[in-house]
């Protein structure tokens, strides 16, 4: 528990030519672990068709065992899930892991007996005040100073009811509460006060609930209700992960090529409309076809000013393209960055982009971008999967360039270096000859 992982520094390969790759990605992890949740909730069975499979998932599923639940993994392409009366004594290793750490704690105010949380250092960082109030003010028993480590002591039954919080952190401490809350006795009320919550993953939330058969009010703003009643298991289909999708989209503009994500899907609750159109403004051509979606470089990548309000986990690929644009760009709307998590996300990815040698002003919710000569170098990634996104992009245009840490990328996507290996070169390999081919050159 709470044990520091190894780094593996990795080049980041440059493309030789305009790229012409087809690549399928795996599910989800906002859907994966929302539906593992739901499903623990669930009266009966369920199961996850296409899944993600990946640090956070793999965790989530974890802390589900501990308390009980009955979660078959083994089979990469199916798991199940069987409700049992969840309880304790357990212990959650939540790692890194933002959604365990938020999503996990409601459902042990349901168990019968005492759950302990912990993970990380650097989780113990993060936001979670505003969540542990909410639940001790809806009749949960918590013992901790506002953060990680922290107890649950279940009771089975929480009473419910109203409750205002700032979620301004993060939307997650607000689907944390929503999820569970349908076995609540008296349902929830989430009010949200503070700065705007970005709604994408919060729609994402309420469809998922309304999927699996809860009543959830959202007409007003900032407002979240869900009425009590038992849940019923049913089948989850994961759509792919259309966020993870987002650095290999725009590898087809930094090299005028083209490249086809497989089985996108027609209609989504995920926020992949809005990352389409910013690069569409930049210089690409998406196009649905029986194939997938086929994003097409024109061989231009153009500036953008933008504002990325609720789509802040595309602001390190945007920002990436815009320092090999044909003009400036001013990125905005991503405040949050600034001290998201207890890091300033913002400053780090500014800073990673100067180091290559863009010209970067960091501004209290943006970045202004100057196009300017790029140079290879090392990239820090400080274990976020973003800004290694980031290096691996503009290493296709710029030799050199070098991640000091790719293994962040595990935290959703396990599968990166050998994916991106395999659209450079068309190379099948499996992830240990894909990272040879790659320092062979």
């Amino acid at each position: 528990m709470c044990g520091v992982e190894a780094h593996l520094p990795w080049p980041a390969p440059t493309a030789p030519g305009p790229l012409d790759a087809s690549l399928r990605l795996p599910g989800s992890k906002s859907m994966t672990a929302r539906a593992l949740v739901l499903a623990a909730n669930s009266l009966g069975s369920s199961t996850l068709r296409g899944p993600l499979r990946a640090r956070d998932t793999e965790l989530m599923a974890a802390g589900l065992r501990a308390m009980g639940c009955h979660v078959s993994t083994v089979d990469d392409n199916l798991w199940l899930l069987r409700s049992r009366p969840l309880q304790g004594p357990a212990r959650v290793d939540v790692g890194l892991a933002g959604s365990v750490m938020r999503f996990l704690p409601p459902v042990a105010s349901l168990a019968t007996g005492v759950v302990s949380f912990d993970g990380h250092p650097r989780s113990r960082r993060r936001p979670m005040a505003p969540l542990i109030g909410a639940l001790r003010s809806l009749g949960a028993r918590i013992d901790t100073e506002n953060g990680l480590p922290f107890t649950v002591h279940g009771a089975g039954r929480i009473t419910g009811g109203e409750v205002t919080l700032d979620a301004s952190a993060s939307s997650q401490l607000v689907t944390g509460l929503l999820l569970s809350a349908s076995g609540f006795d008296r349902g929830v009320v989430v009010r949200h006060v503070g700065p705007p919550v970005p709604r994408p993953h919060l729609d994402l939330t309420v469809h998922m609930l309304r999927a699996a058969g809860a009543g959830v009010d959202d007409s007003r703003p900032d407002v979240w209700s869900v009425e009590p009643g038992r849940l019923n298991g049913r089948a989850w289909s994961i759509e792919p992960d259309l966020s993870s999708a987002a650095p290999f989209l725009a590898a087809a503009l930094v090299t005028g090529g083209t490249v086809t994500v497989q089985g996108w899907p027609p209609t989504t609750s995920q926020p992949a409309h809005r990352l389409l159109d910013l690069l569409g403004r930049m210089g690409g051509r998406p196009a649905m076809t029986p194939r997938g979606l086929v994003m097409r470089g024109t061989g231009a990548v153009h500036g953008l000013s933008a504002d990325l309000t609720g789509i802040s986990e595309y602001a390190a690929i945007l920002a990436a393209l815009a320092t090999v644009a044909d003009s400036p760009s001013h990125l905005f709307g991503m405040g949050q960055l600034r001290g998201h998590e207890g890091a300033d996300e913002l400053g780090r990815l500014a800073a990673a982009l100067t180091g290559l040698g863009a010209g970067v002003t960091l501004e209290p919710d943006g970045l202004r971008i100057r196009p300017r000569p790029l140079r290879g170098g090392t990239l820090r990634t400080h274990g976020d999967r973003h800004l290694a996104h980031a290096g691996a992009l503009l290493g296709l245009a710029v030799e050199g360039v070098r991640l000091d840490d790719v293994t962040c990328t595990a935290k959703t996507l396990p599968e990166f270096p050998r994916l991106w290996s395999s659209m450079v070169y068309g190379y099948e390999g499996d992830s240990a000859e894909a990272e040879a081919r790659i320092r062979r050159g």
